[in-house]
This record gives C-alpha cells, structure tokens and sequence, in this order.
C-alpha cells in the first residue's frame, strides 16, 4: 500500500479532514524572512515537521521561511522568544500545543493557548521503545520493572512536559510503580541516549523514533493510544491497552504558532494558506504516513477546541504528579 493512501486512511480512522472555513482574501506578502522558532534541537519531531511546512510556506506565500532552534527549558524559552519579538508578524514558534498550553502551569511562561493563532499540521503519538539489547522483551516485562526494579526504568525524555515524559507520568499514574527520568534538550538526543545504552528507553513521539526502529536499534514495545501503530516497514506496534487499561490519551496536535499580537493581514493570509494549501500538502501527507503521524491541517477556532484535550490532560497529570506548581483550575483549564 502506497504511504499516501496509508496516510489518508490513517485521517479517517479519527482526524477528519479540516472543514474549510471561508477566509478573507488576504494580499499580505513577507517584505523580509519569516523566522520559525524550534524552541528544540534538531532533528526532533518539531524541527521535523516544521522544515517540512516550512517549504509549503514558502511556496504558498512567496518568501523565505528560516528555522531557527533555540531549545532550553523544555522549549519555554524560544516559544518566549517568540511571544516577546516585534509584533510584526515575522517571527513565529512551533511545537506541541499542550506544551505551549502549560508552560503556565509549571511558571515557566506566562501564556495560555488563547495568546496564539494555532496552525496545526499533524498529530503524534509516543512509543514506549526500548535499547534493542535491552532485557525488557515485551511491554509487560516493561511494566514489571515499573514496579519491582525501577531504578532499572531509565528513561531519556525531551524533558518536563515534553511528549515522551506526558507518556511516562500518563503510564506511571496507571500502572504505578516509578522509573528514572534522564532529559535532554529535544526527542532526537533523547533518541540517541536510547540507541547508544545511555538509558534504557525512551517514550519520544513515534516520527522520532522511526528510524531507529526500522533499523532495529530500538525495539517498540507499545503505542501510547487506543489503536495499534502502523508504520512503514516494520511489524504493528500494539496499543497501551493491550497491556494495560486506564493510560489517558489524547491527540498531542503539533503545528506553527503565531502571537497573537500579530498584524490581522498575517493572520488573514495564513488562514488562507492552510484553508487551500496546507489542507491539501502532499508532502505534510507523505510525512506523516513515513513517520507514524497522523495529517491534521486544522486551523482557526477549530484548532483551539481541538487542542484542549491533550492540554488539560497535560496540564492535570503534571500538577497531580507534584510536577507543577500552580492548580490548573486557577488558570480556567478544567479537569479532563
């Protein structure tokens, strides 16, 4: 089966293509580069995707997109850089929504997905993949160690709140027992200190992941969702609850985000690229059925309500867990 068609079939199975919303005509064209923070190092699930969109940017707005990482403080500091730039519309971030959406409840950065136009592009999920020599042979072995040996769990994360520590906190909270968190500044080092027997695993987003499971240095024990994983070139990787009930899930949508400060014109023109460009990217498809992702081109008011989920998930697993220090529900995030 060709990765398009898997790709589409994938939109089907539960991320409905984004109804197009009449737009403005918009005639803003960017006078000077267009700068898309990675607030994460490179070659992580981010950088990726953001140099793919990138391109269909460029293209759709006639002028150079440049995609600058300044990863640090569990990508606080460029999604920071982003919010405090001119408010000129040129400089934008880009990440995981439910990161962006919490960086308040850990006082990190003082902003709420409502600061935001969110231009979504896919969604992933996170793998529990292990070191391929690692003795950990099925998820149940995994889970086992949870509670019996946990010193033994170490496992390399992009760090507080990133997708792969949501994974950990999400599965500890149903599985109990404990495990060792090593962080590092983005998914794709966090990759590396797996492959290389730095830690044991890692439960980075499954596009992060990919090619080091075809190429069998890590070995995926299990999906961090409802449904089976299927990705190009290896054997389907079985979901969270044939091990386990109770893991809480949610689509973890990434995308560009950009201030809200940001001149209407901008916001005009974007909303009309991703109502009859992006929605329709190929290469945004191909990607995401490559690398285990699923196209989600959303954008607007629609972008917003879809994000909550995974936000409030988030933003209540870290407080409940003593990782956050300020009550989600002070902030108007209610409970999931």
């Amino acid at each position: 089966m060709r990765l398009k068609t898997i790709g589409r079939l994938l939109m089907a199975a539960g991320f409905a293509q984004a109804v197009t919303a009449p737009v403005t005509a918009a005639d803003w064209t960017p006078e000077r580069p267009i700068t898309i923070i990675v607030p994460w190092s490179a070659g992580g699930s981010t950088d990726q995707v953001t140099r793919v969109v990138a391109g269909e940017l460029e293209a759709a707005l006639g002028g150079t997109v440049v995609v600058q990482n300044q990863p640090g403080a569990s990508g606080s500091i460029g999604s920071k850089s982003a919010l405090e730039s001119e408010p000129d519309g040129y400089t934008w971030t880009a990440g995981a929504a439910q990161d962006l959406g919490t960086y308040r409840v850990l006082d990190m950065l003082d902003t709420s997905i409502e600061d935001w136009n969110l231009y979504l592009t896919v969604a992933n999920v996170s793998v529990v993949g292990v070191n391929a020599n690692s003795p950990f042979k099925t998820m149940d072995d995994f889970l086992e160690a949870m509670k019996n040996d946990p010193k033994s769990v170490k496992v390399a994360t992009a760090g507080l709140s990133s997708a792969g520590h949501n994974a950990m906190e999400a599965l500890k909270e149903a599985a109990g027992g404990d495990y060792k968190h090593v962080t590092y500044d983005g998914g794709n080092p966090a990759v590396i200190a797996t492959v290389s027997g730095e830690t044991v695993a890692t439960t980075q987003t499954a596009v992060e992941q990919a090619e080091m499971i075809r190429a069998g240095r890590i070995r995926p024990l299990a999906v961090l969702n409802d449904r089976a994983l299927e990705l190009a070139g290896v054997d389907t990787i079985p979901p969270i609850s044939d091990f386990i009930k109770g893991v809480p899930t949610a689509p973890n949508y990434f995308g560009v985000f950009v201030p809200g400060s940001a001149p209407e014109e901008v916001v005009e023109a974007l909303n009309k690229v991703w109502a009859e460009s992006i929605s329709d990217s190929e290469a945004l498809q191909d990607y995401a059925a490559d690398r285990g992702a699923v196209f989600a081109p959303y954008f607007g008011a629609d972008a917003q309500e879809r994000v909550k989920p995974a936000v409030s998930m988030n933003a209540y697993l870290l407080f409940d867990g003593g990782k956050a220090k300020i009550d989600p529900a002070t902030l108007g995030i209610e409970r999931p």
